[in-house]
């Protein structure tokens, strides 16, 4: 007469099938994720076919990252598996996300040299959570821009778009950007420049004035000053004050001088340039020779 019963399995023999070591299965037993299906007369633990496939699984789990407590949901069926994956798959993607992270850092500080306190602090900015750096770009705009919308509503919505948050695969030239922009909108100086630049554009806003007057206005600047470069005007000549009158009309020369001095600042120029390179581009033209070109045809017609 054939046994029947089915073969029972020592924690040994359930090893040797299933690959894993002693000490594993019976930490996953003590753990109530596998259950001995029976216990032998000297009181071992035994199991069955069943296990080896049970024991399969909660090591594919594990491989997987999921945690016991999850792993003895599934299997208890309180949980299904396709919720716990997709809950480790962003999980994941947020452990993926700060490696990478990491290693932009570390390359940031290899080819800069840095110290121990610049390292320090470019991890800080560097690792801030996604929250924390919109905080820093939020409290810089209501800084900068706030209450000017009503003058000018399209101001807030052209800059917001344009400072640009760090992003989730960054190079190390992006995150060596965005601690310096970080640090930059964190200024308070530099914050006090930016609103009073805002202001004057602001100022010249009325109900009739179409939105991006002022882009226009810099447009001319560059394309009149890059033309009176090119025929070699003297900023102090004759001919160039022309070429102001025909930027300038009836403004006032002192004003306009004053608001293109708030335009043309190094800080305010960093700005723009560490904005595009957090971005991945290469930094815009900066027409640094024209700004300069109208700046002294200004001062030298004020000072006549």
């Amino acid at each position: 007469m054939t046994d029947e019963r089915p073969r029972l399995l020592t924690i040994g023999q359930l090893a040797r099938r299933t690959g894993l070591t002693v000490r594993t299965i019976r930490y996953w037993s003590d753990e109530d994720v596998l259950h001995p299906v029976a216990r032998s007369e000297g009181g071992y633990r035994l199991y069955d076919a069943e296990s080896v496939a049970r024991l399969e699984l909660i090591r594919t789990l594990r491989e997987l990252g999921l945690g016991l407590d999850d792993v003895r949901k599934v299997l208890a069926g309180e949980r299904d598996i396709a919720s716990v994956a997709a809950a480790h798959v962003a999980a994941l993607d947020a452990q993926i996300r700060a490696l990478r992270l990491n290693r932009a850092v570390l390359s940031t500080v290899a080819q800069r040299n840095s110290t121990a306190e610049e390292m320090a602090l470019m991890n800080k900015l560097a690792r801030l959570s996604a929250a924390e750096r919109k905080h820093i770009i939020d409290d810089f705009m209501e800084q900068t821009f706030g209450g000017l919308d009503a003058a000018d509503p399209d101001i807030r919505t052209r800059l917001r778009v344009m400072v640009p948050d760090l992003p989730d695969d960054p190079s190390s030239r992006q995150v060596d950007a965005w601690v310096e922009l970080a640090e930059l909108m964190g200024d308070q100086q530099f914050r006090a420049h930016m609103r009073k630049m805002f202001e004057f554009n602001a100022a010249d806003r009325g109900p009739d004035v179409a939105p991006g007057s002022s882009l226009w206005f810099m447009s001319r600047l560059v394309q009149l000053a890059g033309e009176a470069g090119e025929r070699g005007v003297e900023p102090g000549s004759d001919e160039a004050g022309e070429v102001l009158r025909g930027l300038l009309g009836d403004a006032d020369p002192a004003e306009v001088l004053e608001r293109l001095e708030a335009a043309a600042n190094e800080d305010v120029a960093r700005f723009r340039d560490l904005v595009s390179l957090v971005r991945g581009l290469d930094p815009l033209p900066d027409h640094r020779e024209e700004f300069a070109w109208v700046l002294a045809a200004l001062r030298t017609r004020l000072a006549s």
